[in-house]
């Protein structure tokens, strides 16, 4: 009979609670209220710098960067007073020694690790009432009908995005590396797909012209990108729009029909209804809720 040697495994991080997690579309003029807790904190700037405060010392926080703020950290969030901010924000519960490697870190995240984030809010709307964020809130209710293994996909993604992140931090580039090339070669189609919706989102563009400038079929890119982002190309462009014009709407210096006309709607009527049906209220209710 052969002899099976059990290997113990072992945690390089490991999350035990999961306290908070926002997504929150700030106004311009933004300012928290000072707060400090016995679990970590990150702050992600998905769209539009931020002022942060950790212990008494600022810290600017750029679009597309994290900052983690250590147990126990006295600490502070506004928004720029010239743009509205979107802000990811979740808390969390680790007693990791690799966790004091974060310890008063500002990290620009590359596109794959702002990947692990998404799929974090993706969960987080799956498994807890967080539709609309409480800055104030202390605790997260279950939905009534949770998404099978929500909370544990949550954990693990937490899990696997800090350990790729102390990764990319801090291995050389003949260390393991991250991720599979097929993965990546998976995503790139998508990501040059993406790029160029986020490059043209002020204007209109046609299907055959990304076909045109990423050089794939169109049916090709018809069934991978709804099979990675579960929308079709034009509807995703659609929500690149809305996004801004939401941003817009909280700066409060535009009118309606000034936003429909600068994304190059066919006319205000038509982004009123566009948006109503994927923000559920009309630009002017969701102005009012952020002045």
């Amino acid at each position: 009979m052969k002899t099976y040697f059990k290997h113990k495994l072992t945690n390089l991080i490991s999350v035990s609670k999961i306290v908070t997690i926002h997504h929150f579309e700030f106004d311009k003029n933004f300012k928290s209220k000072g707060e400090e807790h016995d679990f970590w904190e990150l702050v992600f700037a998905e769209r539009e710098s931020l002022v942060c405060t950790a212990d008494g010392k600022k810290v600017l926080l750029g679009q597309g960067e994290v900052l983690f703020h250590k147990p126990n950290e006295y600490h502070t969030l506004s928004a720029n007073g010239q743009k509205a901010p979107n802000v990811f924000i979740m808390s969390f519960e680790c007693k990791s020694e690799s966790m004091k490697y974060f310890e008063g870190k500002k990290i620009a995240l590359s596109n794959k690790l702002q990947s692990f984030i998404y799929s974090i809010l993706e969960e987080g709307k799956k498994t807890f009432d967080i539709a609309v964020s409480d800055p104030n809130l202390k605790k997260m209710a279950l939905l009534n009908t949770p998404t099978l293994g929500g909370e544990q996909l949550i954990k693990s993604y937490l899990e696997i995005f800090l350990i790729n992140l102390l990764r990319e931090q801090t291995e050389t580039e003949q260390g393991n590396a991250t991720f599979l090339p097929g993965v990546e070669l998976l995503n790139k189609p998508i990501n040059d797909v993406t790029a160029i919706l986020k490059e043209n989102v002020y204007g209109n563009l046609s299907i055959d012209y990304v076909c045109q400038k990423t050089s794939y079929s169109k049916a090709y890119l018809f069934r991978i990108f709804k099979a990675k982002t579960g929308k079709t190309i034009m509807a995703y462009f659609i929500e690149l729009k809305i996004d801004i014009a939401k941003q817009l709407l909280r700066e409060n210096e535009l009118s309606v029909k000034e936003i429909a006309d600068k994304l190059s709607f066919n006319s205000p009527n038509y982004f009123t209804k566009t948006f109503k049906r994927i923000v559920k209220l009309t630009p002017l209710a969701y102005k009012k809720r952020h002045l």
